[in-house]
């Protein structure tokens, strides 16, 4: 059975069209089972009618054309248990529905089983016989593995627009669409499409012998430069919209075309006698090859930008690249395009752009980066986008949910517009409280601090009103490096971030890789990487790389004495035990050296439900707690945060989760130790409320959310939103709980504060 579905699983992926991938599997399932007719019905949701697509052993001619009413005959009867039916006297059963345009009379055996993808029902697959006969156990079993494959197969044709003969069939650039993607950059943006492609396709390049190694030496330098001056040129151009840390990012792009980088590797290539195109084409796609196969989400990002490169070195090589002209940007211009890369950015205006759309790609991606630091709606990974059919065709992004219209009605029109103008309407109101502190009605004072990467989240969380920094993550500037970083290099980053709060604390977490967070020149590879070696087990398996760390750490807070450090992934003390070791060591070593600064405060993140469980034992041995509430939930509920499929799974107001935060506040105030939480659900208005009334002393968040928290905060008592709290602590579901905090807050007057109500999809 295994090497029937196999085969027909690669038969029907080399397929692009769902009819034919219909055909296929009502052809070879028949085949596979020795009996006389395979169909696929596909449900239409709208007209609540199940329609006949595929067929083996009925008439073909009924094909899209009969259906069935949701409540009609066995296949309804299936579709509504949403479990397989196997009978074998079909006529004599009371659901049993003629329909002769099928000429399905003679067959009395009958096997139907439901087709759902995600919960949601997508059709009905059918076996018959003339026979009278029960399918067996194996047969019934393929026929439900059979339909689970092609459940995603039915899914993404939905998506696309590629079901046919159904009433809701839907093309992109001409009635409203809705795909789905990843949330880039928060926001809405309402547009018209222009889509932009690589000036030159490096996949189409052949192997060539050089003719003259000199000359495509001297062709390849030529190219080389002229990219390089792209680069400068679309740098340039988005200087005033960017800080220096985030310009960095095209200084990665300047250093990949370094002579000591791709740039030698392709001569080394030319003097073994290829052409210059082949072997640029050979380099480049070594490669994007390695980085694509890294478990790391931001550095398979580095595939793209190595691809961007390649493409302009080959256009400059060919002679095809592409003079813009910043008239030809509409003034609403929503840029679309396969693998959106930092200097596509550049290309257009920034006055004139409203949103970003990449069908591929992740939140880590530098151009997702970079549309958060410039405040551009992004929705990124719209896998099922036809970008090529879209352009000129108008759009909203929607960038808090990651989803795409595309030609939106005139109500999602007014919709979305409403929601842009209270964004920026909202946006004012905000800046008010900039030099305002977050205390309550009743004159309980909240801190709000901020969670860093780059040096640019350090200077726009002061224009916040951050207070401090909670979660500064040095693993970024590691990430941007082709090797670890120097201990001075390290210094001068972390100087940087003290510098900016100073004399506001800064809090440094040491070096917090693995999971999903790897290193290009340090790479971890395992079956499970969340469960392996992350975190504080890798840098004290590595004390020379934790030792270097934390001596830069030390030397940068000279003068400043601003400086926490916070162990990440910590689940015993041991590790607590060894870490403290090494940072008095690093300590003395500093003030030999003539260092004069202070051994700074050490926390430890409680993200591992290990530490739930040890709170007064870690409490006892650092100054400080902080609950990093995202992979918390993350490993309490079992569910990874990034995979869609169970990504419903993950409630952040899971009983069990807010269970635990109360147990780790309580447990930790016992002993007199401050306890903060620096994960998403700090940054959520909904989340702080209940926070502050657990008792939370520090909440850090993302920037962007800071103003919405402060002003919640400042509108309520907090004996207000302890008897929120008590009244959710005994509610039994999440969604419950999220609905009750949602309308309370509503009926607060902060329906505004908490997100866009978004009315459907």
């Amino acid at each position: 059975m295994l090497d029937v579905l196999r085969r027909i699983v690669q038969e029907v992926s080399s397929v692009s069209d769902l009819g034919d991938a219909l055909k296929v599997v009502v052809a070879r399932i028949r085949e596979a089972m020795n009996t006389e007719v395979c169909s696929v019905y596909l449900y239409d949701a709208e007209a609540k009618r199940y329609v006949l697509m595929a067929t083996e052993g009925l008439n073909q001619e009924a094909v899209g054309k009969v259906s069935l009413q949701s409540s009609q005959g066995l296949v309804g009867l299936v579709g509504s248990r949403e479990e397989p039916i196997n009978i074998d006297n079909a006529p004599s059963h009371p659901r049993f529905q003629f329909l002769p345009e099928t000429g399905e009379d003679p067959f009395m055996s009958f096997l139907g089983v439901p087709i759902i993808h995600h919960k949601r029902l997508m059709g009905v697959m059918v076996v018959q016989q003339r026979d009278s006969r029960q399918f067996d156990a194996s047969e019934e079993a393929l026929l439900v593995t059979m339909s689970a494959q092609l459940a995603g197969v039915i899914a993404h044709a939905e998506a696309t627009g590629n079901i046919q003969h159904l009433p809701d069939t839907r093309d992109p650039a001409v009635k409203t669409t809705r795909f789905k993607g990843a949330p880039g950059a928060p926001g809405v943006g309402l547009g018209t499409a222009v889509v932009i492609t690589p000036a030159a396709d490096l996949t189409s390049v052949l192997d060539k012998a050089a003719e003259s190694v000199d000359d495509e030496l001297e062709r390849f330098d030529q190219a080389l430069e002229q990219a390089r001056s792209d680069i400068r040129r679309l740098g340039g151009q988005l200087r005033n919209e960017l800080r220096p840390q985030e310009m960095a990012l095209f200084d990665v792009y300047l250093n990949m075309l370094d002579d000591n980088a791709l740039g030698a590797e392709v001569r080394a290539a030319i003097r073994e006698g290829q052409w210059a195109q082949g072997a640029l084409r050979k380099v480049v796609m070594e490669y994007v090859g390695h980085f694509r196969l890294m478990e790391d989400t931001y550095l398979r990002e580095r595939a793209t930008d190595i691809m961007d490169l390649g493409s302009r070195i080959l256009a400059h090589l060919q002679g095809t690249e592409q003079e813009t002209d910043p008239e030809d940007y509409p003034e609403d211009t929503i840029l679309v395009s396969q693998e959106l890369t930092p200097a596509m950015l550049g290309e257009v205006p920034h006055e004139k752009l409203r949103g970003l759309v990449s069908v591929r790609g992740s939140s880590n991606s530098h151009v997702a980066i970079l549309a958060r630091a410039m405040g551009i709606p992004t929705v990124m990974g719209a896998e099922s986008l036809p970008y090529a059919r879209l352009n000129g065709v108008e759009l909203v992004v929607d960038g808090y949910r990651g989803l795409l219209y595309s030609n939106p009605s005139d109500e999602l029109r007014m919709q979305f517009q409403a929601i842009y103008e209270e964004e920026q309407a909202l946006a004012q109101d905000l800046e008010g409280l900039l030099h305002k502190p977050a205390t309550t009605l009743d004159g309980h004072r909240l801190p709000l601090w901020v969670n860093t990467g780059l040096i640019t989240d350090a200077l726009r969380s002061l224009d916040r009103g951050a207070e401090g920094v909670g979660l500064y993550r040095t693993e970024v500037p590691f990430m941007m490096k082709e090797r670890f970083p120097s201990e001075q290099e390290q210094r001068e980053i972390y100087r940087e971030q003290l510098q900016a709060f100073s004399p506001a604390p800064v809090t440094m977490r040491t070096l917090d890789i693995g999971g999903d967070k790897s290193l290009a020149y340090f790479p971890i590879t395992e079956a499970n990487p969340f469960l392996g070696w992350r975190g504080i087990r890798v840098t004290l398996d590595h004390p020379e790389i934790f030792l270097v760390q934390v001596r830069a750490m030390l030397k940068a807070s000279e003068g400043l004495n601003n400086l926490r450090i916070m162990l990440p992934m910590v689940s015993n003390v041991t590790e607590v035990d060894q870490a403290l070791h090494l940072i008095y060591r690093a300590h003395m070593e500093v003030l030999e050296e003539g260092f004069d600064v202070e051994v700074p405060e050490v926390g430890v993140m409680i993200e591992v439900p290990a530490a739930v469980y040890q709170i007064p034992e870690l409490a006892e041995r650092v100054d400080f707690l902080s609950v990093g509430s995202n992979d918390l939930t993350q490993y309490l509920l079992a569910v990874d945060r990034n995979n869609p499929r169970v990504a419903d799974l993950y409630q952040a107001f899971h009983p069990a989760v807010l269970q635990a935060l109360k147990r780790i506040v309580d447990e930790a105030h016992a002993l007199n130790t401050p306890v903060s939480v620096c994960g998403e659900l700090a940054g959520n208005p909904m989340g702080a409320v209940l926070l502050m009334a657990m008792g939370y002393d520090i909440l850090s968040m993302n920037a962007t959310n800071l103003p919405k928290v402060k002003s919640v905060v400042r509108g309520i008592s907090k004996e207000w939103a302890e008897r929120l709290l008590q009244e959710v602590m005994v509610m039994e579901s999440a969604q419950v709980i999220a609905s009750t905090l949602q309308l309370m807050l509503e009926k607060a007057g902060f329906g505004r504060i908490i997100g866009p109500v978004i009315k459907g999809g």
